[in-house]
This record gives structure tokens, sequence and C-alpha cells, in this order.
């Protein structure tokens, strides 16, 4: 268990925007003690939901159990370790992060099972890593996908004197996409030198098939299948070159397509039991109204089109769906002409990078009634500001919208608490979410 008892004890600040007035020198369990309304935090906002969380964690973990899959979520979503510690007690066996930064954080709070989703090879940050594995409890894994990069690693690890050797999985890439060897070939070699190593240890083989595709067309079904059957390729190809000393993972799964990887992975699964296959999707436990909202297989737009396109089993196979668990608040401060309203929150407070806020319901204030907004857009941002542009309905001067965000990556890093609400329909505050970027 993460150590998250000191959060409790931070004390809140005018820093920390959008709480109340009479929350400033308050610790959070001081203040959380009260019974807060959200009726009292200040606008903009963006507001979590503890029933769609608590939901949305039991459904990942119990489906890709079911899958014979294990959870090692990215944690870089929300950089929450709160949030972190519901995904371990819902069965993920650890957090992925992507930077060395990101670990040491995570080390911060005791969280002693992660994976890397990258390459380490600063000198420095390898040097933190070789103290850090003098804890035998520690379990570390990271990616590699060149030579020179095992090399690096080599260099820094025997400058620090690291006491056990390093797990690293060959991460394979494809052209066009990110990082890792861009061929089955390229990356065999690379974990025969990583098996070659007395610092470093094969442990797999890594990889990410979400830059490969953006929508579930046929198109990005087939170039992600292709790229998770090359990924088994690559682990039967270096099957000898595993020793016995460790775990073995076989990696993939961002949040859009996890049930792919379940489909193409299914036989090895049955014939390895004791491989770690594992996803990291993060953006499950919060989802979206946007991206992730028409992308999950666990979410009934994208469901509706699997179907459609006769690919992915989730399609009809889940009993439920993810929710969106965050909201976005804004209040109209200026009302310049007919059928415009400009809302205090912009791209300093809301995701923008994989579409705009969708405006979903309106209200004079945060504990007045709530109406259906249903043919508003919000047609463009500044960084304090969106244009909400009105419909059939207008909204006074005053009055606060709910938005629909899409893409949580890049909703929690613009906000150092959240308020998360009981659920739907309830304004008491239970939890201030701290984010460490």
């Amino acid at each position: 268990m993460m150590r998250l008892a000191e959060l409790a004890d931070e004390r809140l600040s005018a820093r920390d925007k959008g709480l109340p007035e009479r929350a400033i020198g308050l610790t959070v369990a001081e203040f959380l003690a009260t019974g807060p309304r959200l009726s009292e935090f200040w606008t903009p906002l963006v507001v979590l939901d503890d029933t769609a969380l608590r939901h949305n964690a039991q459904l990942m973990g119990a489906w890709s159990a079911a899958h014979g899959l294990v959870l090692m979520p990215h944690g870089k979503t929300t950089m929450a370790p709160a949030l972190w510690q519901r995904q371990l007690d819902a069965g993920s066996i650890g957090i992925t992060l992507a930077t060395m930064g990101q670990v040491r954080t995570a080390r911060s709070f005791g969280l002693d099972s992660i994976m890397l989703a990258n390459a380490a090879v600063d000198e420095r940050s390898l040097g933190y890593l070789a103290r850090e594995l003098a804890d035998p409890r520690f379990r570390f894994v990271c990616w590699a996908d060149s030579v020179a990069t095992v090399e690096a690693m080599e260099h820094g690890l025997r400058a620090a004197g690291t006491p056990r050797r390093v797990d690293v999985c060959v991460e394979l890439g494809a052209a066009g996409g990110r990082t890792g060897a861009r061929s089955v070939a390229d990356a065999r070699a690379v974990a025969q030198r990583i098996a070659a190593s007395d610092v470093v240890r094969l442990a797999g083989v890594a990889g990410y098939e979400g830059s490969l595709g953006h929508d579930r067309s046929g198109a990005s079904l087939d170039a992600i299948r292709g790229y998770l059957e090359a990924q088994l390729e690559l682990h039967s190809a270096i099957a000898a070159d595993y020793d016995d000393e460790g775990d073995v993972y076989v990696t993939a799964g961002g949040s859009a397509y996890f049930d792919l990887v379940a489909e193409v992975y299914r036989d090895a699964i049955a014939a390895e039991p004791d491989t770690l296959w594992t996803l990291r999707s993060g953006a499950y436990l919060v989802h979206d109204d946007g991206f992730y909202r028409g992308i999950s297989p666990l979410d009934e737009a994208a469901a509706a089109v699997a179907d459609a396109v006769g690919g992915a089993e989730a399609g009809g196979e889940a009993s439920d769906r993810l929710h969106s668990a965050m909201v976005g608040i804004g209040r109209v401060v200026s009302h310049p002409e007919a059928g415009l309203a400009l809302l205090d929150g912009g791209k300093r407070d809301f995701p923008f990078d994989e579409g705009l806020p969708i405006p979903r319901r309106t209200a004079a204030d945060l504990d007045a009634p709530w109406e259906a907004l249903d043919d508003a857009t919000i047609r463009a941002m500044n960084d304090q500001h969106s244009y909400l542009a009105l419909g059939s309905r207008d909204v006074a001067l005053g009055a606060v919208v709910a938005l629909g965000l899409s893409h949580p990556c890049t909703t929690f890093d613009k906000w150092h608490y959240l308020p998360v609400i009981e659920g739907a329909g309830s304004d008491l505050v239970v939890e201030l979410v701290r984010t460490f970027f």
C-alpha cells in the first residue's frame, strides 16, 4: 500500500485554484471533515465522480482478469497517487510511468511495482535507480529499443554499482510509429544483447499499438492486429534467450484497443499462463466524454462500431460500460453579442488536444437545478476563456455550464487539487485528489 496519509495533512492555500475561501489554511483532512459542498468552490473547475471512478476501476479489473490479462495502468494519465491506489486495490499488479522523474515521485509514496514505458539512459536517473534497487521489494522493469540504449544503461548502472540486474523488455515499434525497434529482426538483436548482459536482464516484449490508429476503422484495426501479431512473433523468436530468474512480460495496450490485445493474445495466454500478459491502459479510470468515449471498446459508441466492422469481441461482451468520471464547469462572464457567451475557463483549465469541451448542462449556479444544454457548442478556446456558441437556449450572465471533456491525460496536469463528489446528483465533496506534475 502506498503512503498516502501525508497528503491529508497538507495545508490548502490560495495558490490552489478553485478552492473555497474558507479552505485556505486548513489541512485537507480538516476541510473534508466539514462536509464541503461543490457550490462553495470557485469556477472554473474540473470535478471527479467517486461512484464512476469506483465503477470503472472494478469493471476494468474484472474485464482484464476474465481475459487472462494483468493490469499495470499508466499512472502518467493522472499523476495522482490516490487514484493509483484505487487501481491497485482493484487488482492491478503495479503502475506504469513514463519518465524517471515520475518513477521518483511514485517511489516517494512507497510504490514498489513499476514499469517504465520508456528507456532510461541518463546517468543521473540510472544512479537513482541503482540506489532504489537496494530495496528487495522493489519490482522495476523498463524498455530498450536499440543496442545503444542497452549499452547506455550498462554504463550508468555499472558506474552506480547496481546491486542487481535491471529487468528490460525489448520494445518493438513500427514504421511511422513512436519509439521501438522498427522490425522483428532488429528487436531480436536488441533482445540478444540484453540477454548477454550481466547488468540488465531480458524480461520480455513491450510496445505501444495506440500510435498506429486513431479510430475504429477497418484499416486502423488491421494495423493494430498486425502489430500485436508481430509482438507475438518476436516473443516466440527470443524464447530461448529468456532465463528463469524473474518474470517475463508481454505488454501492450493503451486505453483504445485493449480488446484487440485480448483477441490477438488469446491463444498465447492459454499456452503460457505464467507469462505476465500485461495491459497498461490508463485512461479507463476516468474515461471521458470525447475521444475515449468514441474509441474505447468498453463504451457504447465504440462497441457499436466494433460490432459493425466485425472486429473486437468486446463490442457485445461486457456487462457494463465505462462512465465518464470527470466534468468541467465554467461560468458565463460575458454575453457580448447574441448567440455568444464567454466562460471563465479555457486552455489553462480544460483539455483541448483531442477535441473541444462539449456543453452538456447549465444552471443558475452550482447549487441550482441543472437543465440540458443540447445544441450549444464550444467553438474556440483562449487561455482563460471558452467561446460558447448558443443554440436555441440562452444562458444568463453568471450561470454555470457543465462541460464534457475529452482526454484525461491533458486534464489532470492543469490542476493541483480536483474535488471528488459522491456521485451524480450529489454535490458533497468527499475527497480532494492531489496531482504531481
